[in-house]
């Protein structure tokens, strides 16, 4: 059998990596932040538009530039000041196994939740993760154990699988606003209904907001996280009961 590079004769093909061992710490690290941030690790993340469904559906959000305005105000108001805070904290707490800190952190995020479709998606997201970990080496059997033993929230179930990268909590934070950025750029093309390149320059404009959400992020403490976004728990109650939906929040 000939390779490629046998019958174009241009090159050699390197040697393959047999091991992620053997990778530079840095590419290893940047590599698992990218397959957690994916829209195709299998966690149901496209099955939810957190709310923008129902903005749709009531008018508020009708065309590329509403739905843009839409998605980054809630970075800001909303991610930023509460789940990234949160990621934010966990990954350490992971880190040295402070167990107590964690499970506090979940039960903050999980009463952060004003509606049965939010708490459900977080808890349908968090289950799925911890099952994604019990099938790989990222996390040991006393960190799955601790997840698995509370109503694990998607935020502390994505902290735990970045704390086993050597990444910094600052690049685990942009990782997960990217990966929520593009899941909800996907939503938005179905519900408004958008375009593709719609859905592109919507993805540009949240991505330039990304770095300046992460750093309000990493600010926070205890005293100062919040999760105060009414309109959106007024519209997430009302998307519980409305008529025709495509997305599950």
């Amino acid at each position: 059998m000939h390779t490629i590079a046998t019958l174009t004769g241009m090159c050699t093909v390197p040697t393959a990596v047999t091991s992620t061992e053997t990778l530079p710490v840095h590419d290893m690290a940047f590599m698992q932040l990218m397959w957690l941030a994916s829209p195709a690790l299998p966690i149901g993340g496209f099955s939810y538009s957190e709310v923008l469904e129902a903005a749709v559906d009531s008018g508020r959000v009708s065309s590329e530039g509403e739905a843009s305005t839409w998605l980054v105000d809630q970075l800001h108001l909303s991610l930023s000041r509460s789940d990234l805070s949160a990621v934010a904290q966990a990954i350490p707490a992971w880190r040295e196994n402070d167990h107590a800190r964690i499970a506090a952190l979940n039960a903050w995020v999980l009463q952060t939740r004003e509606s049965s479709e939010l708490r459900a998606q977080t808890e349908q997201m968090g289950r799925s993760l911890l099952e994604w970990l019990r099938n790989h080496t990222t996390a040991t059997p006393t960190q799955i154990a601790t997840l698995a033993a509370m109503d694990a929230s998607y935020p502390m179930a994505f902290a735990l699988a970045a704390s086993a990268t050597q990444a910094t909590v600052r690049d685990c934070l942009l990782a997960y606003a990217f990966g929520w950025a593009e899941n909800m750029v996907q939503a938005a093309i179905k519900s408004v209904p958008l375009g593709q390149s719609s859905g592109q320059r919507i993805l540009s404009a949240i991505t330039a907001q990304i770095p300046a959400a992460v750093d309000h992020a990493l600010a926070l403490d205890d005293d100062t996280r919040q999760a105060f976004s009414p309109l959106l728990a007024i519209l997430s109650s009302q998307h519980e009961v409305q008529y025709s939906r495509l997305f599950r929040s």
